[in-house]
């Protein structure tokens, strides 16, 4: 007994619709003017030690 020819290639694979592909993208784009504008906003002290404890909690040295 053979077993029953079946394209494997399109099983289990589910067409892209515009909303899953603009969603990410927006909220993406979205989170990246938040960053900016608040980074624009705020003052150069508070950036300077987020960008200094991100820093050491990666393991870079920065002095």
């Amino acid at each position: 007994m053979s077993a029953p020819n079946v394209p494997t290639s399109h099983i289990g694979t589910a067409p892209r619709t515009l909303k899953d592909t603009l969603l990410p993208a927006l909220a993406a784009a979205g989170l990246g003017i938040v960053l900016l504008f608040g980074a624009g906003f705020a003052p150069m002290e508070a950036l300077h030690n987020a960008a200094h404890d991100s820093r050491h909690s990666a393991g870079f040295p920065c002095h």
